[in-house]
């Protein structure tokens, strides 16, 4: 027994020599990592690794460390960067070397390694982004038949919209259920009543499956993935997921049952049709399990974001009564009253599509692009990012970058506009991120965003409460999130001028 102290020293040192020698190894490997936070030992910089105050956190970061430094997730290093030209020349410049994913264990794990379209790495998420993408503009993505789709949906909006004869409503539900229409009906071929319960289940479940992604919750068990093989965790965790999964795989099998190879209908056909070209395949990209998981992931990727930025485009121009007037008159004096706008009237409407790109820049929806990694060692901006190492761009400090924008803390459609009053694209206009990673849906979002909002202000002024408070935009940008979910206004019938 004497001897135990003495054991129990030499237990100490032995600890503490590990630590000191895996802290000295790692030290060594990453010496040539852009600075950062130091982090705690074994736990990283856990602060920073919260995606819910990224737009905070990361501009205090940038201020102190420059466009690009390192933050931890544990003892993995993850390098964010910033700014315009720092994210230009990583997504872009260096594209390939920067469009592999790292793995997501709660996103990984339930697609059986498949993984979504847009979060997978390697030749596989090539190959199923490339059909996606054909495959929808066989359906008309950008074009005259897309539009005709959008165009359909933008009059069950506007007749759902009077409905409320002027009264205080909230309209998430109405446009969520527009844009989930157009994209349900390229996927599966379906088109719900705007009061199908059906409908509002499945809006209901993408809604919280895009809210449990980001929760403290699923980070921490994509920080400790061990946790997702005990018994219960994964039901949990997974609920949302495997709701959408048994939603969409009803359609998959009635469509098996009902395929005729000389007529596709929508997406799933032609992917059961390319499933059996490659069938002989040892391990094909194409099975019903892929098959699965992009159809998952086009349907929540492609609903909610629109439809909240739809929202928060109509709260925005509510509380700018002058702007709206002037959408409205432009409106107006394009389409004479006669019919609703169409997308070839977007030359013939700058100002209406500045004030969209605006108000898309000032509400900043997602603060940061889904992850990337590297595919090798990459030497960048003066230093060596190792091989898998997870790289975060902020997409907020891009939108803001003060070098790109001339007035970047406040609203001004002027930057989108020339000195003629011509619509303007902007380089640093990156809602929807850039380089091989782009949201493969952005085309169709800009087509419902442009098509959707027209025919609603040509329709009816929209207005706040009886007494709700004017607000500006950074106000209303700080409560963003609240604003989408529970803001009401007052949609108020116009009297459409006459020639």
């Amino acid at each position: 027994m004497e001897f135990s102290p003495i054991l129990a020293l030499f237990v100490t040192l032995l600890i503490t020599l590990h630590c000191v020698m895996s802290w000295w190894r790692q030290r060594r490997r990453y010496r040539w990592l852009p600075p950062g936070p130091t982090p705690l030992p074994f736990l990283g910089t856990p602060k920073y690794m919260d995606q819910h105050t990224a737009d905070k956190n990361y501009t205090m970061l940038s201020h102190k460390y420059g466009s690009i430094f390192t933050i931890w997730k544990l003892s993995e290093p993850v390098v964010v960067i910033c700014g315009y030209e720092t994210v230009r020349d990583a997504l872009l410049n260096q594209a390939e070397e920067f469009s592999a994913r790292p793995i997501i264990p709660t996103l990984h794990i339930p697609s059986k390694g498949y993984g979504k379209v847009v979060s997978i790495s390697g030749p596989r998420w090539r190959s199923l982004r490339r059909f996606a993408i054909s495959s929808l503009r066989t359906f008309g993505m950008g074009k005259k038949t897309m539009e005709s789709r959008v165009l359909q949906e933008a009059n069950y909006v506007t007749q759902e919209v009077a409905k409320t004869e002027g009264k205080p409503f909230n309209p998430l539900l109405i446009l969520a259920s527009a844009v989930g229409n157009v994209i349900s009906s390229v996927l599966f071929g379906e088109h719900f009543d705007y009061n199908d319960p059906k409908l509002h289940d499945l809006l209901s479940h993408i809604s919280r499956h895009g809210r449990s992604i980001l929760s403290p919750f699923n980070m921490f068990c994509n920080v400790f993935p061990f946790l997702l093989k005990l018994p219960v965790l994964p039901k949990i965790v997974f609920k949302e997921q495997s709701y959408l999964q048994k939603f969409v795989l009803k359609y998959i099998e009635e469509h098996k049952r009902s395929l005729k190879p000389e007529a596709p209908r929508d997406l799933i056909d032609y992917f059961l049709l390319k499933i059996k070209e490659v069938e002989h395949e040892e391990d094909p990209d194409f099975c019903d399990m892929s098959l699965l998981t992009v159809l998952v992931s086009l349907l929540s990727a492609g609903s909610e974001t629109t439809a909240s930025t739809l929202k928060f485009c109509l709260v925005f121009i509510a509380h700018h009564p002058d702007v709206q007037v002037k959408v409205q008159k432009e409106i107006d004096e394009v389409t004479q009253s006669l019919r609703a706008p169409g997308f070839g009237d977007k030359p013939q409407m700058p100002y209406t599509n500045a004030v969209i790109h605006e108000i898309q820049r000032i509400l900043d929806l997602v603060s940061t692009a889904l992850f990337h990694a590297v595919t090798k060692d990459v030497h960048f901006r003066g230093y060596t990012i190792p091989k898998g190492t997870t790289i975060i761009p902020f997409l907020t400090s891009v939108l803001n970058d003060p070098s790109q924008w001339e007035t970047p803390e406040r609203f001004n459609p002027g930057h989108f506009l020339d000195e003629e009053g011509q619509f303007r694209n902007r380089v640093a206009f990156m809602p929807f991120s850039t380089g091989k990673r782009v949201c493969a849906g952005e085309s169709l979002a800009r087509m419902e965003l442009f098509l959707l909002l027209s025919a609603l202000l040509q329709k009816f002024t929209f207005k706040l409460p009886p007494g709700a408070e004017r607000r500006d935009s950074k106000w209303l940008h700080a409560n963003k999130r609240d604003i989408m979910s529970y803001a009401e206004l007052c949609a108020v019938p116009r009297a459409l001028p006459t020639k």
